[in-house]
């Protein structure tokens, strides 16, 4: 699991940022679904969220970047 692309790690990140209600932009629909075939994030009327397991890695690796 620790060996994202960077364009997935983004999106991950975009995921998180999402679920805490900050606007985010389009995410990469490709990174979406390997995200959700790795189980870290899931397909939702609104487009993809992020799982529990994702959130969990983003932890193990500092959290989501802060908002620029």
């Amino acid at each position: 699991m620790d060996d994202l692309t960077s364009a997935q790690l983004e999106a991950l990140h975009d995921l998180a940022r999402k679920k805490t209600g900050a606007a985010v932009p389009f995410v990469n629909i490709a990174c979406a679904r390997a995200l959700t075939d790795l189980g870290l994030a899931e397909r939702s009327q609104e487009g993809w969220d992020i799982t529990p397991a994702g959130s969990a890695l983003l932890a193990r690796q500092g959290g989501p970047p802060s908002e620029a």
